[in-house]
């Protein structure tokens, strides 16, 4: 193939020579090389398409294992404040326990002091400054919580062990009358026998009544005598602790025994006229430290 190109500059004519064959191989040479830099470009990019993709796969997982990780955190946070959530219910049933035996042996108002039932709240909504409790804010309410459920606990726990020792000085403490009719006979102090007439010292009170009726300890205590003893006929002695000791004498029957435990108001003997008696009665003495005193400022006459 021949190639004349005119110009017009100068009247200048060019002429090539084309080889068809030549031409051929150049044109498929140079497609070889556009197609195997294309290849080559396309692989390149490729390559920094899937560098890219793996870089984010790297960062997708490790932000997976960061949520995993809070996840797993926040889990174990979960199951810390349910733990003491249920250490702090626990202990609230302890002091409604405790609050209902205070309530019961202070003899208040079950229905003011009702731990059963939930505190008596209100007031108008807030709407505008209402806001979401922070979680240190809400582990700090809930360790001052805790504290202070400990420190009540205590205190009442005190209270309760005071309370019992009040109620149990009061029950073994002499009061009250030994019987629940019959009206003083002889009262404490001098008077003249009922048998020989002379002057003596009556250790006791006597209290006179329908023979076979009851006759009552005056406190919680143990029985320390029951049976016949001089001048007295049958006689209960019931000791109370803390050097008091009460006598119940004339007695026509026990219901005790030595040893036995009785409480105040319980039936110990039957009322008669045993011993050195002119009559259906108890004579009723109060001793402290082994020594008679008189019993008019424990029966409240």
């Amino acid at each position: 193939m021949n190639i004349i190109l005119f110009t017009n500059k100068r009247g200048q004519v060019w002429n090539y020579d084309i080889n068809l064959l030549h031409a051929g191989l150049t044109v498929l040479f140079g497609l070889i090389t556009l197609l195997a830099a294309a290849v080559y470009t396309g692989v390149h990019l490729g390559n920094d398409e899937l560098k890219y993709v793996a870089d984010w796969q790297d960062v997708v997982g490790g932000q997976q294992a960061e949520i995993a990780e809070a996840r797993q955190n926040a889990q174990a946070d979960i199951d810390a404040l349910t733990l003491r959530i249920g250490q702090m219910q626990a202990q609230m049933l302890r002091l409604n326990a405790l609050g209902g035996r205070l309530v019961s042996q202070s003899d208040l108002d079950k229905g003011e002091f009702d731990f059963d039932a939930v505190p008596a709240m209100g007031g108008p909504e807030d709407a505008i400054n209402r806001q979401s409790v922070p979680l240190a804010d809400f582990l700090s309410m809930l360790e001052r919580l805790e504290t202070e459920m400990q420190d009540r606990e205590q205190k009442l726990s005190v209270l309760e062990s005071l309370l019992m020792s009040r109620s149990l000085s009061e029950r073994v403490m002499p009061s009250g009358r030994p019987v629940e009719d019959g009206w003083i006979s002889s009262s404490y102090g001098k008077r003249n026998d009922p048998f020989t007439g002379k002057q003596e010292f009556h250790k006791g009170l006597d209290f006179a009544g329908k023979k076979g009726s009851e006759v009552i300890a005056v406190g919680d205590g143990v029985v320390s005598w029951a049976g016949n003893k001089s001048g007295y006929g049958k006689l209960v002695e019931i000791n109370h602790g803390n050097g008091y000791a009460t006598r119940y004498g004339h007695n026509q029957s026990h219901m005790v025994k030595v040893g036995d435990t009785v409480k105040k108001g319980q039936q110990i003997a039957l009322m008669g006229s045993t011993g050195r008696s002119t009559g259906p009665h108890v004579h009723f003495e109060v001793l402290r430290n082994g020594k008679s005193v008189n019993p008019s400022s424990f029966i409240g006459e």
